[in-house]
């Protein structure tokens, strides 16, 4: 996206109004995410049932998010990339869980494993990042290997759009049908539409659900049922501590199979940072920028590692989907984004608030967000020769590997010893833009072709 067609750009400073409302929509677009992750984890951790648990569990996942996303906003790569829980480390966290030696443990037991995997994870993230490693590898990337490893980030995450959303169609669908208008139709008519079609898109459903709720047309049970019973049990203050679950424990087994969590999430943030660059009008990340983030985002993990979040840190997509939809890429917008995640996390109420969005809601902010990510991704193929039949073969086999290979994984997963391994080659494998990046990596630099065909002369 070019510098002119952006609202504002990257080292833009918004009125300090409009930063608070647009670094709001960036805490709303990432909350569904959010919360999510806590929730899938609260049954192999034991903590299903223990709605004070979970809440503070949630609590810390943004008070840590908040951190991190500072860290990597002003040290780190320094582009506006919201930093949150990663999808990637479920997988093994649940793994951990699992294991039989906790089978009978209580649930900061386990917490205490699982941080102790992040923890020694976080290290090795932080050395292949700072050491340049990441960046020495980037020589070997181009654009036709960046293009579905992006597309791939935002087509893998189907199953997180309809799905959800088509729980119930009505609140769904208007929750799509009004970002759509406000972003695509409407954004001429009003500054309001051009800046926050996410938030008011979400706030007119998630209203609309209030009221056929409070009348009982939604009852108990309903998909766009509003619920404020997590309001009332949440504490009104609780400030997250570091190893607020007692000390970490460390594996080794843990820490190599959380491995295969850290290798996909590196993979999708590399990718991240392309996408991310081209929506705000930021150069192409080169290898510097590459090894900052990723050296940063090893911080992050250790971070999360030391509150205890039972996941690491990793760059939102979602998030890159709204700079894309709102045409605002200003670091500061997702730095007033940052503080409000810190300060918020420590007001349980507020943020239990929020756990109150039906899930048709935020299914049906991600059916408008995910295919702009894809796009972005496949806006890389401007470079490459599309008359190629070598481009187009690598295209499309890494794009359909990359949605084929995770569902026979997910059907067949493999079981082999060591069993740390078996983990990494399950997550990996799980993992689409993990395997379309790694196919298109391969082919694109040993299948015979010039740098002008690859696209690399004008990429560079």
């Amino acid at each position: 996206m070019s510098r002119q067609k952006l609202i504002y750009g990257i080292d833009d400073h918004p009125p300090h109004r409009e930063a608070f409302f647009l670094g709001f929509q960036h805490y709303l677009t990432m909350f569904g995410s959010t919360v999510a992750i806590p929730l899938i984890l609260s049954e192999p951790l034991g903590i299903a049932g223990n709605a004070e648990a979970i809440g503070w569990l949630i609590g810390t996942m943004f008070f840590v998010s908040g951190i991190t996303t500072i860290l990597q906003t002003t040290w780190g790569n320094r582009l506006p990339l919201v930093q949150g829980g990663t999808f990637s480390f479920l997988a093994p966290a649940i793994s951990i869980c699992g294991m039989a030696a906790l089978a009978e443990s209580g649930w900061e037991v386990r917490m205490q494993h699982v941080q102790g995997a992040v923890i020694l994870g976080s290290l090795f993230e932080i050395v292949l990042g700072f050491s340049g490693a990441v960046g020495r590898l980037l020589r070997f990337v181009g654009p036709l290997t960046i293009a579905p490893t992006i597309a791939l980030i935002g087509l893998s995450l189907f199953k997180f759009g309809a799905p959800v959303a088509g729980t119930h169609w009505g609140v769904g669908g208007l929750t799509i049908a009004l970002i759509i208008v406000f972003s695509q139709y409407m954004r001429h008519t009003h500054r309001a539409f051009e800046l926050f079609p996410i938030m008011m898109g979400i706030l007119i459903a998630w209203g609309a659900s209030w009221i056929l709720t409070a009348t009982g047309v939604f009852e108990v049970g309903h998909p766009a049922h509003v619920s404020t019973e997590t309001i009332r049990s949440a504490p009104w203050f609780r400030m997250p501590l570091p190893f607020q679950w007692g000390m970490p424990v460390f594996g080794a087994a843990a820490a190599v199979g959380m491995l295969a969590g850290y290798l996909a999430s590196i993979v999708e943030s590399v990718g991240d940072y392309y996408a991310c660059a081209r929506l705000a009008g930021a150069p192409v990340p080169d290898s510097k920028t590459i090894n900052r983030g990723i050296g940063m985002e090893g911080v992050g993990c250790l971070v999360a590692g030391i509150f205890g979040t039972a996941n690491g840190t990793t760059s939102y997509s979602e998030n890159i989907g709204a700079i894309g939809l709102t045409r605002v890429g200003s670091r500061r917008v997702v730095q007033v984004g940052a503080v409000m995640m810190i300060v918020l996390a420590t007001f349980g109420k507020f943020g239990a608030l929020f756990t109150t969005i039906p899930q048709p809601i935020v299914g049906g902010m991600y059916c408008a967000m995910f295919g702009m990510i894809a796009s972005v991704g496949l806006s890389n193929l401007q470079f490459v020769d599309l008359n190629s039949a070598r481009n187009l073969f690598i295209l499309g086999f890494a794009l359909f590997m990359g949605l084929s290979m995770p569902e026979y994984f997910a059907a067949n997963p493999v079981s082999f010893a060591p069993l740390w391994l078996s983990d990494m080659v399950n997550t990996l494998g799980k993992t689409g833009m993990a395997v379309g990046a790694l196919v298109a990596l391969v082919l694109d630099n040993t299948i015979p072709g010039t740098d002008q065909e690859r696209g690399l002369t004008a990429w560079r």
